[in-house]
């Protein structure tokens, strides 16, 4: 049996590598998947060696504080493929983690297959050289990629993003609304502060104080929050005490993300992932985040993009706001909110932008990547 070494790093990774073993079991069911892998992934039969969640941190010090288990954790998993040699070894994201591993591997003759370019066209441009002696070939989600991998003489194939194939192009705003029983009239602001327990500690305060902030002009207004584990729904909860705002009408939701983003007439959500699928739903949004004072000082050194949101990163301009460090206030984060509440044929443009940007990634995604994949079996 064809056995595929696979390691995914966090709940999106986990995602892509689900749509992946699927497209690749429907034409090689005979194939073995072995690694660290989530909940969706082990739902289509892969064997998770180790809990994924030990491979989810996130800043730079907070990797430092974590390294040695991360370090001894690489160790361990490197000794098992090399034990077991698989056929092919796929590292889904988690870069710092996986490049190491798979240059390794592919010293002993396993060829590797790295599923999510990292931001080297936000930062760290001479990690290529890097990615060269680690990859036999690249799959990339973002179609300004593929350029960057060619001039180096990585091979790569641009799959467009999974996320662009589920999501409906049509907005579902009005059935979202219907399904949650909105009422018709009232303002809906969806919070999505990360999926991380660490970014629900940095960014929990702030959305709270957002909350009460907006309540101040907007009153008739519903905040929904979608949270995915009970340890961020608890973190979430212990902020609204501790903030007095148990009045507040906030509601938060044990995961549902897209439906909360879909019915609302704003998002107000942390960098990351979260971004995109909230331009992909067509949402108007605030992007936000903060972060330990080191780490932001370090990486604010690094970054030459103006941007860090994905749809902007994408658009190659600031379609939606973005309010970072110590501009996020709960002031300005509220003024922004509401304008893009108020402003209708400024939603009308970010959702005209965005239904662009979903079709250029809609790619059939898990096919071409398992097309790039069976190559190399």
């Amino acid at each position: 049996m064809p056995t595929i070494g696979i390691v995914a790093g966090e709940a999106s990774g986990d995602l892509l590598g689900s749509h992946l073993i699927r497209a690749l079991k429907a034409q090689r069911p005979d194939l073995k998947f072995v690694g660290i892998a989530g909940p969706k992934m082990q739902s289509e039969g892969a064997q998770s060696l180790f809990p994924m969640e030990r491979l989810a941190v996130r800043g730079l010090f907070e990797v430092l504080r974590h390294l040695p288990g991360l370090l001894r954790l690489r160790k361990q998993l490197l000794r098992h493929f090399l034990d077991n040699p698989p056929d092919l070894f796929i590292g889904i994201d988690a870069p710092d983690f996986n490049f190491t591993l798979e240059r390794k591997l592919k010293r002993k003759g396993i060829r590797t297959i790295h599923y999510v370019s990292p931001s080297i066209w936000a930062w760290r441009k001479g990690r290529l050289g890097k990615i060269k002696r680690a990859v036999s070939h690249m799959l990339a989600l973002f179609p300004f990629e593929p350029a960057l991998y060619e001039k180096v003489g990585i091979p790569v194939s641009y799959v467009g993003h999974p996320l662009a194939d589920i999501i409906p192009l049509e907005s579902q705003y009005q059935t979202s609304r219907e399904q949650l029983r909105i009422r018709d009239g009232l303002a809906v602001i969806a919070m999505l502060p990360g999926s991380r327990q660490s970014e629900v500690e940095q960014l929990g305060d702030l959305y709270v104080k957002t909350a009460k902030k907006i309540l101040q002009d907007q009153p008739n207004v519903q905040f929904l929050v979608p949270l995915i584990t009970r340890e961020t729904r608890d973190i979430f909860q212990q902020v609204i005490y501790a903030n007095q705002a148990e009045h507040l009408p906030i509601k938060v939701m044990f995961g549902h993300a897209h439906l909360a983003m879909a019915a609302a007439d704003a998002v107000i959500v942390a960098a990351g992932t979260a971004t995109l699928e909230a331009a992909l739903l067509k949402r108007p949004m605030v992007i936000t985040y903060r972060m330990p004072r080191l780490s932001w000082i370090f990486l604010k050194r690094m970054n030459y993009l103006p941007y860090v949101g994905l749809p902007n990163i994408l658009a190659g301009k600031f379609v939606v706001p973005e309010l970072l460090q110590y501009e996020a206030t709960p002031e300005r984060i509220a003024e922004t909110a509401l304008k893009l509440i108020s402003d209708r044929e400024l939603v009308k443009e970010i959702e005209q932008q965005f239904t662009v940007l979903h079709q250029q990634l809609r790619q059939d995604t898990a096919s071409k990547a398992a097309a790039a994949v069976l190559q190399y079996l």
